[in-house]
């Protein structure tokens, strides 16, 4: 009989453990977007809350359904939203590919440290963390400015005779997010370069291989899973930030996160800020299902 308990309940642990995390997903995810989504079929109206009810319930129960797709019909037609979505995407891109560049020769010189330059490494990369974001970004915009910390030094050495606009420019915007983002890029590529045999290193350069094709060949195909789990963990917050394009790029940065803020705060127009968010949510999806084709595709050919 205790056996029997011992096994329901060992049962039970492993399911709890199982569907946890689905059922995190359903609270915190699943449930608010589905709220975004429904408000994307609503009207604008000045009341609280500021959108008109799908639902026209009755004691009988549904009196009336209203649904309108005049939203998304609205986002098409205006070229100041698909400006920002492409705006967005190409600064995340190019974010991501920088952060990818960098990023990628300080995981490996960290893989291939000591044991104690090794910690000391990774606690510098994730020191900024222990600071708020946006201190972090405030200090950007002091160096960043006309007389700033950037400007005084090259000034000093005489590189530049009058101060640069680097302030409020889209290279601010990029600085910004490579700085605040290039930590989720390192910290997956370290965890796949920390798995790599040193040994196949080896045997390439007995069988003559140099060190740019051992790293063609061998270090970054293995390293492929860390390079797209990182590129995902800069580009879809990057895509969504607000906070960088707004102190950093000034009042001429239209990036969707910007533009979600504008409608949800300043024109109080909630139905077209969920259609808003609705539609970058698909976006993001895409690059998510991708990642995980490949892994699959990279299971099955494992097994094979």
């Amino acid at each position: 009989m205790n056996n029997r308990y011992a096994e329901i309940a060992d049962k039970a642990w492993r399911l709890f453990v199982v569907y946890l995390p689905y059922l995190w997903l359903l609270l915190f995810f699943l449930t608010p977007f589905l709220i975004v989504f429904k408000i994307s079929f609503s009207d604008p109206v000045i009341a609280q809350p500021p959108f008109t009810p799908l639902f026209d319930w009755t004691k009988n129960g549904v009196n009336a359904l209203y649904i309108t797709f005049d939203n998304f019909l609205f986002l098409f037609e205006d070229d100041l939203y698909w400006s920002s979505y492409l705006k967005s995407v190409r600064v995340a891109t190019v974010s991501t590919l920088c952060c990818l560049f960098i990023g990628y020769p300080m995981a490996y010189a960290i893989t291939r440290a000591n044991t104690t330059t090794r910690n000391i490494l990774l606690l510098l990369v994730i020191l900024p963390f222990w600071t708020s974001f946006l201190l972090r970004v405030y200090a950007w915009m002091g160096m960043l400015s006309t007389h700033g910390l950037i400007n005084k030094g090259l000034l000093s050495i005489g590189l530049i005779d009058e101060p640069m606009k680097l302030l409020y420019t889209d290279f601010a915007v990029y600085l910004g997010i490579v700085y605040a983002y290039l930590p989720f890029m390192i910290l997956p590529l370290y965890a796949a370069l920390q798995k790599l045999d040193l040994s196949i290193h080896e045997a390439a350069s007995d069988l003559g291989a140099t060190p740019f094709r051992v790293f063609i060949d061998i270090t970054l195909p293995m390293s492929a899973t860390g390079i797209i789990a990182g590129c995902l963990l800069v580009f879809i917050p990057a895509i969504g930030e607000y906070v960088i394009p707004t102190l950093l790029g000034g009042p001429d940065s239209l990036m969707i996160g910007r533009q979600l803020f504008n409608e949800f705060f300043e024109n109080r127009d909630w139905p077209v800020a969920s259609a808003v968010a609705t539609i970058l949510l698909f976006i993001l999806v895409i690059p998510i299902m991708l990642f995980q084709r490949y892994q699959i595709t990279e299971g099955t050919s494992a097994n094979e």
